[in-house]
């Protein structure tokens, strides 16, 4: 190869994320639905790292819904849902209730006209799914899930440079999600009557992330132990696409895994540290094993990564949209139909689907 065209070949680097200050984004009035954990992140970075506000929490116990008001400062506290879907101060429900509840309690909030923010998964299976997205639509209301990992500018930074043909054609993908959590962690993740396991809280990470870079799989391989009240424990997936490109995902709640991702391509590859699906580092890495460039976008200890998702739903309620443009209706799912066949295959079930 001449120097000439050596010259002519374009430097590789990574692109820039083009995601915008989350406290940039027009100030909403939040109202959250189940004072746990995940609305405990929700409510924080709400706080600290948008324009917006929390201003109404609803539980079934009134007795945690004021506990939880006066830890964030809260105006109001509800004892029910269906107190909170109707207070008029809310501009928007998020839905932080247990799997299982998703699909109710987001119908609940869009029947008393509320746009609906619903943590991940979105739902139990795909037929819930549509139930809300179709339910969203025809009352023409904002409907999001709370996938935060795809709000953030890390993975937009992977979407860009997967689009641009950074890396190449990509090939392979490779991600994990496996925490300690079992038997040891929360017990809705051991309970299926609240769809718990390993695949819904954990695996459905890397699942969204294979789809953020590769789409619908056309096939998909799924292997998974299950614990003795029958919610699964470890799950491993083999994804394929029509380019021929696989995707090798895994999820345990177990033991600790890396929690870190790879996108390789025919001329190169994208590396995320762990846990890829937080704010983390991003690394261009040549075919040599040379990293090319690396990208920080987000992180440290004073990010708020919940602040992302919050701010892309201020930001399309502004505009009136009925999707987030991060996480739109297809990608969720995309998702849930490949959890779906996952959950088939693995032989998971939950009471009441």
């Amino acid at each position: 190869m001449s120097a000439a065209e050596v010259g002519a070949i374009p430097a590789l680097k990574l692109p820039e994320p083009g995601v915008a200050d989350p406290r940039d984004a027009p100030a909403i009035r939040w109202g959250i639905l189940g004072p746990g954990g995940i609305a405990r992140a929700f409510a924080g970075a709400v706080r600290d790292g948008t324009a917006s506000s929390v201003v109404a929490v609803g539980s079934r116990d009134p007795g945690r819904a004021r506990a939880f008001a006066d830890e964030f400062g809260i105006d109001r506290a509800h004892g029910s849902y269906a107190e909170l879907v109707r207070d008029d101060g809310v501009d928007a429900v998020y839905i932080a209730s247990p799997h299982s509840e998703h699909h109710a309690h987001a119908l609940l909030a869009i029947a008393a006209g509320k746009p609906v923010l619903v943590e991940k998964a979105f739902t139990r299976n795909t037929v819930e799914a549509r139930e809300v997205l179709d339910a969203g639509r025809r009352a023409g209301l904002l409907v999001a899930e709370a996938m935060w990992s795809r709000y953030l500018p890390h993975y937009a930074v992977v979407r860009r440079a997967v689009a641009d043909g950074v890396i190449g054609e990509v090939v392979h993908v490779v991600a994990d999600h496996s925490q300690p959590l079992y038997p040891i962690g929360p017990e809705r993740l051991a309970a299926p009557e609240l769809a718990g396991g390993a695949l819904l809280d954990l695996g459905v990470y890397p699942v969204s992330f294979a789809d953020l870079v590769l789409g619908a799989p056309t096939g998909v391989v799924a292997r998974g132990t299950s614990t003795d009240r029958g919610v699964d424990a470890t799950t491993g997936l083999l994804l394929t696409y029509p380019s021929g490109a696989q995707a090798l995902l895994s999820a345990s709640m177990l033991g600790a895994g890396p929690c870190t991702a790879t996108v390789t391509g025919t001329l190169g590859r994208l590396e995320l540290d762990g846990r890829f699906y937080a704010p983390t580092t991003v690394r261009l890495v040549g075919p040599d094993g040379a990293v090319i460039d690396e990208r920080d976008v987000g992180s440290g200890p004073q990010v708020h990564g919940f602040a992302y998702e919050a701010a892309e739903f201020a930001r399309s309620l502004s505009a009136g949209a009925n999707e987030a443009p991060s996480m739109p209706h297809a990608a969720t799912l995309r998702v849930m139909e490949t959890m779906d066949e996952v959950r088939r295959q693995i032989g998971v079930s939950y009471p009441g689907e």
